[in-house]
């Protein structure tokens, strides 16, 4: 059964900084490419960054620069460093492969940015 744990969320300032952690379950984890994806109210789920398995990333334009994203494939993990946040970041974020295994989201974590 796959699943994704995702955590370190909470509410911060805007210019603050979280990181966020994904575990992963029931795949060969090293062999995927990983995604961390948001959720906004109101909005369509995207893709802000992506690890492939050699650990080249890609990033949504407006999240460039702030985030990076990394992999840990001893420990099944994936992470999101998030810098200089903003109030438009706010949103769910959820990790999953890229392509995403469908109907295999988890709960997510929420991310606030509001002062």
């Amino acid at each position: 059964q796959v699943q994704f744990v995702e955590s370190g969320g909470g509410l911060v300032q805007p210019g603050g900084s979280l990181r966020l952690s994904c575990a992963a379950s029931g795949i060969i984890f090293r062999v995927y490419a990983m995604g961390w994806y948001r959720q906004a109210p109101g909005k369509q789920r995207e893709l802000v960054a992506r690890v492939n398995r050699p650990g080249i990333t890609n990033y949504a334009d407006s999240v460039k620069g702030r985030f990076t994203i990394s992999r840990d494939n001893a420990k099944n993990t994936v992470y999101l460093q998030m810098n200089s946040l903003k109030p438009e970041d706010t949103a769910v974020y959820y990790c999953n492969t890229d392509p995403p295994q469908p109907g295999d989201w988890g709960q997510g974590t929420q991310v606030t940015v509001s002062s």
